[in-house]
């Protein structure tokens, strides 16, 4: 098989359907939009779970029970990797990680994760740890301080 051989498969290149142009393309004068009414109209859009006026489904389903998701701790997280760098010895707080930009809002707090290798000794203030990066920088002789 040569380039110039090469042909798409049946079906795959579809025709673009032309609507509002004459008789042969059975999609003239109203477009397929039928005759006036709002969905006939340019700008019309139906918003989500609409049922032409009938109470919608998650109306008529009753409520029941409580959600906590609402007031969920969310973390801003950064990988030990993240903390390489920073010098030997340094004092990591989450104004200088906001401050060098590896951490964009704070949230509720500045999680520390352990992925990645950290090569350096620093002592971590952050909000939460979790166990393998705790580990990580006390066995690097660091410290771990939860604010």
């Amino acid at each position: 098989m040569k380039l110039h051989e090469l042909k798409a498969s049946a079906g795959s290149r579809k025709k673009r359907t032309i609507v509002g142009r004459g008789p042969g393309s059975g999609l003239g004068k109203t477009s397929g939009r039928g005759e006036k009414g709002q969905k006939a109209r340019s700008g019309y859009s139906r918003k989500p779970g609409f049922e032409g006026g009938q109470l919608p489904l998650y109306r008529r389903l009753p409520k029941r029970g409580f959600s906590n998701a609402k007031f969920k701790t969310v973390y801003a997280v950064i990988n030990l990797s993240d903390l390489n760098k920073f010098e030997d010895g340094a004092v990591v707080s989450p104004e200088i990680l906001k401050e060098m930009g590896l951490v964009k809002n704070q949230l509720d707090g500045i999680k520390v994760l352990g992925n990645g290798k950290l090569e350096r000794k620093l002592t971590v203030k952050a909000h939460a740890f979790s166990d393998t990066a705790k580990k990580q920088i006390e066995e690097l002789g660091g410290k771990v301080e939860v604010i």
